[in-house]
């Protein structure tokens, strides 16, 4: 007899949480029973769970909410899941964070399924989503990585609005309207206009000159090849394109691997999808990738500048696989793996 699984999904209003629900019900993930949080404003709202009109009644997050619980997906902000995951983990919860609270504890696995599953077998409550952007450009890298080695990565991305939650969809859409409408915009969200532009600036600049978001995309990427002398260095910008985060990735390998030779093992790859014929004008577009769940990858080609150089296209839907689905493979593998447990249920608690 199956194990039965009450799973919850806390910050369920949001763009993500709502993208998580929606995942679980399509995927038919083996829950007995799924609970809908979100803060005190949002208690006894309805979201949408299925595809056959049923809904949740969205509860109110309190820390003794996850009595009762085996599973949880986070997507309420670091400060929430700063709070309330040590707290699920003490109930017995395991949890699934989507924010950059616990990416880089070393208590904690950083986790993309088609990657490094294997870290999970050892977790102790608490799983960390990686940054979407990280997710994307790992799921193409690995199959690479494992093949002829990784000296260095550099990586610009082009990231829609969508990153920045509802938000950003709804400044860029009223910015949009205002300027055809000939009315005066002016940004809240983003410190500048984003309709019409481009801003090279992901969350608040280290004392690097980097941003969080650029180096978000160094520490994790190291942190899931689990290999230190990976160099990465990144340029993260944000683009007027609500779903689906662009990048166009340089590789450097240790040993020589042709473009035709990459292209092949890709389109062997696990959740890649290669979109590779320029000539027939054929290469992944944000338009196109939008609600997919691969990770799509085209305009595969030799780095003519270096000996053992590729460049690469990289297109993924970042709500879609960068969060909401990456987190549900996470719990799909937890309990493939029979690893919805808790261990020790203080091993967060100070």
């Amino acid at each position: 007899m199956e194990r039965e699984l009450t799973v919850a999904v806390v910050g369920a209003t949001g763009a993500v949480g709502r993208e998580m629900l929606k995942t679980l019900a399509e995927r038919a993930f083996p829950a007995t029973k799924v609970k809908a949080f979100a803060s005190e404003r949002s208690a006894g709202t309805r979201v949408p769970f299925g595809e056959d009109g049923t809904e949740l009644v969205v509860e109110e997050l309190r820390e003794d909410s996850f009595k009762g619980i085996d599973l949880a997906l986070f997507s309420a902000g670091g400060a929430t899941s700063t709070k309330f995951a040590p707290l699920a983990v003490h109930a017995g919860c395991v949890v699934v964070d989507n924010s950059a609270a616990w990416r880089m504890d070393p208590r904690c696995p950083l986790v993309v399924p088609e990657v490094n599953p294997d870290a999970l077998d050892n977790h102790n409550g608490i799983i960390a989503n990686p940054n979407c952007s990280t997710i994307q450009m790992v799921v193409v890298l690995k199959p690479i990585y494992d093949m002829a080695g990784i000296k260095r990565i550099v990586v610009s991305t082009y990231q829609a609005v969508s990153g920045t939650g509802q938000k950003g969809i709804r400044e860029l859409e009223k910015q949009v309207s205002d300027i055809f409408n000939m009315r005066e915009t002016s940004p809240s969200v983003y410190p500048c206009q984003i309709a019409f532009n481009i801003l090279p600036q992901i969350d608040i600049f280290m004392d690097n000159d980097y941003t969080k978001e650029e180096m978000k995309m160094v520490n994790e990427t190291v942190k899931i090849l689990a290999d230190p002398n990976v160099r990465v260095t990144a340029t993260c910008a944000r683009v007027p394109v609500f779903y689906c985060h662009a990048e166009a990735v340089n590789v450097e390998t240790d040993k020589k691997l042709a473009a035709r030779e990459a292209r092949a093992i890709l389109a062997q790859a696990p959740g890649v999808r290669v979109l590779d014929n320029p000539r027939e004008g054929i290469y992944p577009l944000p338009l196109e990738c939008s609600g997919e769940d691969p990770v799509f990858v085209g305009r595969i080609r030799d780095d003519e500048s270096i000996d053992n150089g590729l460049n690469l296209w990289i297109v993924a839907d970042n709500v879609r696989k960068g969060a909401a689905l990456n987190a549900v493979q996470i719990a799909e593998e937890l309990v493939r793996k029979n690893l919805v447990h808790v261990k020790n249920r203080d091993v967060f608690i100070d």
